[in-house]
């Protein structure tokens, strides 16, 4: 059994005790909040799990061997930071951290004290996300073209991100696990209506070097909530609607098809369109928390690398910072460093 402290117990923090608690791996030792009001009606269900209001409580007990962050995140870094040092394995709720550079030092840190740094990019152990890889790893789409997202709701506004930093860790998380060529460059337009500077909702385009293209629709002022994603290919299309209760993911046998052979002979192109069956594969409906959680568990016990580790996180943290960087300049192109 793995022990593991959890810090932060708001909006995200719940579910990780609830899953810590569940999970045959790991024993929740400890819950950690500011508001000792809300830590009491949390863990109210768990009485056999200690409370404080003081990370050090936490860090100083021997018996623990890995804590979860889930707080707001200009406080991942230093949290990250001193649990760290206190030799223990972290899981941190996503983004990673609030800028590149904190995101570099914690990878560093990580590898100097032989620990597990993981991030929580949920998304990526959801049955949809991982059947989409399965599909595209299959060959079955062909060639890839674009990856389009919607994500659009009513609020929560944030007052210390954006919508970017809120909304498109999610599907730049999604990306970096679907797509194994690298990102080159990001262009991105956004617009605050709040008064308070942060972008609410946002435009971004994201350029790879094989001609594969990622759009990304983030909103906190939609009428609507919409989580509709569509990977377009050479072969198939694949549309995954993440609100959708049972078919979350169709596959369409449709696109076009080019006759090249005519294009010197009548100096157009020539575009015939096929359209074949639709199907939707049978999805894992295991909770995405649990399997990770199942991952984190692993991870230390066997001493590999995570599917979202802190690398991985780092390599959202470059294109937010490419984006924000994009804004600022009216959109223009800013290169993935």
């Amino acid at each position: 059994m793995i022990n593991v402290g959890v810090i932060g117990c708001g909006y995200w923090g719940p579910n990780l005790i609830r899953n810590f608690v569940m999970n045959p791996d790991t024993e929740l030792l400890w819950a950690c909040d500011l508001d000792e009001e809300r830590l009491e009606k949390v863990l109210s269900p768990y009485p056999g799990v200690r409370r404080t209001t003081s990370i050090d409580d936490i860090l100083s007990d021997p018996s623990i061997a890995a804590v979860a962050i889930a707080t707001p995140v200009h406080t991942h870094f230093p949290l990250a930071k001193i649990s760290l040092e206190s030799g223990k394995h972290v899981l941190i709720e996503k983004p990673l951290a609030s800028s590149v550079d904190e995101g570099e030092y914690l990878v560093s840190l990580a590898r100097e004290k032989g620990l597990q740094l993981m991030c929580d990019h949920t998304f990526c152990y959801t049955g949809a996300v991982r059947k989409m890889k399965e599909i595209i790893v299959s060959g079955e789409l062909g060639q890839l073209y674009y990856f389009d997202s919607v994500r659009i709701n009513l609020g929560l506004f944030q007052h210390d991100i954006n919508v970017i930093w809120d909304l498109a860790p999610h599907d730049l998380s999604i990306l970096d696990f679907l797509i194994e060529t690298k990102p080159i460059q990001v262009s991105a337009k956004g617009a605050c209506h709040a008064g308070n500077g942060l972008e609410n909702i946002a435009y971004v385009t994201i350029e790879y070097a094989d001609n594969f293209i990622a759009h990304l629709h983030l909103n906190w002022l939609s009428p609507l909530k919409v989580r509709k994603t569509i990977i377009g290919s050479s072969e198939k299309m694949l549309v995954w609607n993440d609100l959708e209760p049972a078919e979350k993911i169709k596959i369409y046998d449709k696109g076009i098809m080019v006759k090249d052979e005519e294009m010197e002979e009548r100096g157009r192109l020539l575009v015939s369109y096929r359209s074949g069956d639709i199907y939707v594969p049978h999805i894992d409906q295991t909770e995405a928390l649990s399997v990770m959680i199942t991952e984190f568990a692993s991870c230390i016990k066997e001493d590999r690398q995570a599917l979202t580790d802190g690398e991985a996180g780092l390599r959202v943290l470059q294109i937010l910072k490419a984006t924000e960087q994009s804004i600022k300049n009216d959109g223009a192109n800013v290169p993935i460093q």
